[in-house]
């Protein structure tokens, strides 16, 4: 991440080479040191899993240096089971990362079509929604930033969440937006908005998950901030170390909340009294990590009264819904409808197997009878997923490889080669199932089927998998395999599930497979 050359100024608070060093373990989900993207796959195919392993073995040696001894909601210490502890760590790791990902493959806004409800807290006052970022009368700098980065008209939720953000007096919000509607632009206006450049300490305050969507979030400052050089910003994450009794002069922070927290109470750089803008964004990925909701809930306390609060969140459930209530008292509330996901223009079928083997060859089979523009294939495990992607690599595909341990920056330099079709099929573990939209995926193959952590059939990542074919009003194609009796039963019960018939298909009868591609 650099600094622009004009504007922004961000004082001496940057962390010590930010774009090239990763956060620690406690505080960042995506703990790895930052190759420089666009250096995966771009030699051998081997090259490529050599630097994955070696990707993998950081990682792990990571997570075997975490503490397994962690303090619970009131502060007694309790031993946690180390396996569960794991578990959770890779959950935890992958809403942030898939957060991240979104965030690095995204070259525009998602174009949504869905409807805006808005929930006002006092009925009676008029609802206003904007067309254009002229009528919320910005400074004139910040509407010159706002067009620099490309905004030409607001994005769904910008119409309904900037008039209530910008409002005398500032509205408490809570919103729901899926990544990609221009929310984060969004917030980033508001507190640049309301920074008096004049007065030289911290007025907002911006919770984010981790050390790298801080940083991301810290991006927009910078890109909107361009044409307003005298704001400064600084980042609160760990590894930014002040010395004791300074005080914070930036107008903006941003950070994670251990570190947030620690600068408020214990080492008093930042005056939480003097905070006109709190916002916590991505607020389900937020509670998914140890600790960060009871650190988040201890800042808001310090805040005013009168300070305006925003949460954002992805989705909303209850634990989600809970927490956001305890953050922001008196809320309006925005929920964008998310997209509906549908099987209706999806041909599935499975294909019955003994083992691994005839698995791959069924696939072949598959490969040899009809054509495939682009195909995603699912595997459970990533040495499943390493072993396919050898095997496919030998017959002459163009593959590439996408694993959970692979760093951020390589995942999404990956699906960059993948999206410019320089890989015509791509071998994932689950990592990849979420928000990766690539336009000539016509197959789907599910060489194993999604089941959750206790071995049950996991449904809304089957629809995932397999919607992304559908996409665009394109008819898409779906082909599981099926190698025992447990994985049959569970097939069946996707299917009755859906309520969607899953047809047979004979691998070795040619006919039979050119027939479906029509």
């Amino acid at each position: 991440m650099t600094s622009p050359s004009v504007g922004l100024e961000l004082g001496l608070l940057r962390p010590q080479g930010a774009h090239d060093r990763a956060a620690p373990a406690r505080e960042s989900a995506s703990t790895s040191v930052s190759p420089a993207p666009g250096t995966m796959a771009t030699d051998s195919w081997a090259l490529a899993v050599d630097e994955q392993e070696a990707a993998a073995e950081s990682l792990s040696n990571l997570h075997l240096k975490e503490e397994k001894i962690k303090p619970d909601a009131n502060g007694a210490v309790v031993k946690t089971n180390a396996n569960a502890e794991k578990a959770d760590e890779e959950e935890k790791e992958d809403r942030a990362a898939q957060s991240l990902l979104n965030k690095l493959i995204r070259s525009n806004l998602v174009d949504n079509t869905n409807q805006v409800e808005v929930l006002q807290r006092d009925p009676n006052s008029p609802l206003y929604s904007v067309k254009s970022f002229e009528e919320l009368r910005l400074k004139p700098q910040l509407l010159q930033g706002v067009y620099a980065m490309g905004f030409n008209r607001p994005s769904k939720i910008q119409e309904n969440a900037l008039p209530l953000m910008l409002a005398e007096p500032p509205q408490n919000l809570i919103a729901q937006s899926q990544s990609g509607t221009g929310k984060t632009a969004a917030f980033v206006l508001a507190m640049l908005s309301q920074v008096e450049p004049a007065n030289r300490y911290p007025q907002c305050l911006c919770l984010s998950p981790t050390y790298e969507l801080a940083l991301q979030t810290g991006k927009v400052i910078e890109q909107m901030g361009k044409f307003y050089p005298e704001l400064k910003l600084a980042y609160a994450v760990r590894g930014n170390k002040l010395e004791r009794g300074q005080k914070i002069s930036e107008h903006i922070v941003i950070g994670t909340p251990g570190t947030v927290l620690d600068w408020c109470a214990k080492l008093k750089f930042i005056d939480p009294k003097k905070i006109k803008v709190f916002v916590l964004d991505e607020a389900d990925v937020m509670i998914a990590t140890q600790g960060h909701q009871d650190q988040s809930i201890r800042i808001q306390r310090m805040l005013p009264r009168n300070c305006q609060m925003l949460l954002f969140s992805a989705t909303f459930e209850d634990s989600v819904w809970k927490f956001a209530q305890k953050v922001v008292p008196d809320p309006n509330i925005i929920k964008l409808k998310r997209e509906e996901e549908t099987l209706d223009t999806i041909k599935q079928y499975y294909v019955l197997c003994n083992n691994r083997d005839e698995k791959f060859q069924a696939l072949c089979n598959l490969y040899g009878a009809i054509t495939i523009a682009q195909a995603m294939i699912f595997c459970h495990t990533r040495k499943t997923a390493s072993w396919l992607a050898a095997e496919l690599s030998k017959e002459g595909h163009q593959v590439a490889l996408l694993s959970g341990e692979m760093m951020v920056e390589q995942r999404a330099a990956v699906i960059e080669r993948f999206r410019e079709g320089k890989e015509k099929v791509l071998v994932t573990t689950n990592v990849c199932a979420r928000g990766i939209d690539v336009e000539q995926v016509s197959v789907v193959i599910n060489f194993d089927l999604p089941v959750d952590k206790d071995g049950n059939p996991d449904n809304e990542t089957y629809l995932h998998r397999i919607g992304r074919t559908g996409r665009f009003g394109k008819r898409g194609l779906a082909v599981n395999m099926v190698d025992s009796k447990h994985s049959m039963n569970i097939l069946n019960r996707i299917q009755e599930h859906f309520n969607k018939k899953i047809e047979r298909l004979d691998t070795d009868d040619l006919d039979e497979i050119e027939k479906i591609a029509n």
